[in-house]
Formats: structure tokens, C-alpha cells, sequence
């Protein structure tokens, strides 16, 4: 590899940039992600790509696993943790596609599964995202 070859932003990358970008988040709402495991994976497993009836890996960039807390009540034993995946290989293909800046992409897609966090469909976020 010559020097003037750039390496992709690696897992760790778009990690820290998920987690930069979470900070950034008015804690009025990040309290209620407190708990919520993100992590980044280069794609979905094959498991998530047929229950969400991918025609390939790189159709998802992130995904929202858990209860939502609007389906949350303090009686409920938790059967497992909340977690948002990050895919890596389908935000760097949509970076490279679109030229749109990386920090962005990952703060976009985090906050959209934040969003499913706390029990809003995609069609209440693409409003949410409209009227701001």
C-alpha cells in the first residue's frame, strides 16, 4: 500500500463517532438511552437480513433491537438489553455514494434508531425531520 492510500474508517471509527455523536444529544433525551448498547457491526447477521427481507446486507445501515419505551412498564422482567447496531459497510457505501460528510451519516442513522427507542415509527420521524 503507498502512503498516499487512505484506510477506510474502521468498527472503532464509526464507534467513536456514534458515541461523540450521542453525547452531542440534549440530555433531556439521552437519559432515556441509558442502557442502550450501541454497537457497530460491518453488516447485518443474516438472521436480521431475512426477518427484515433484505435483498442485500447493505439495504440496512442501523437497526433498533428492544422494547420501546413507550411498551415499557416497571412491572416487566427485561429479557434482554436494548441495542442499537451500527452498519458499518452500508454507511461507507452510502458515504461514497452520496459524498454527504461521514459525521453526519452516523449521527443521522443513530439518532433515527434513538427514535425507534423511544417508540416512534419511521413515518413520525420523517415528520419529525420535515417540520425541523
Amino acid at each position: 500500500m503507498s502512503a498516499d492510500q487512505v484506510l477506510p474508517p474502521s468498527l472503532d471509527d464509526i464507534e467513536k463517532v456514534a458515541l461523540e455523536a450521542l453525547a452531542g444529544i440534549p440530555f433531556a433525551l439521552r437519559r432515556n438511552v441509558v442502557g442502550v448498547i450501541i454497537r457497530v457491526d460491518d453488516f447485518p447477521d443474516p438472521e436480521t437480513e431475512a426477518e427484515m427481507g433484505l435483498e442485500t446486507p447493505f439495504d440496512l445501515m442501523g437497526l433498533y433491537r428492544g422494547v420501546s419505551l413507550d411498551r415499557k412498564s416497571v412491572i416487566d422482567t427485561p429479557n434482554d438489553v436494548d441495542m442499537i447496531f451500527l452498519y458499518r459497510r452500508p454507511i461507507l457505501d452510502y458515504w461514497c455514494e452520496t459524498e454527504e460528510d461521514l459525521v453526519h451519516i452516523v449521527r443521522h442513522v443513530l439518532i433515527h434508531e434513538i427514535g425507534h427507542h423511544f417508540g416512534f415509527s419511521d413515518d413520525d420521524m420523517e415528520r419529525i425531520e420535515e417540520e425541523t
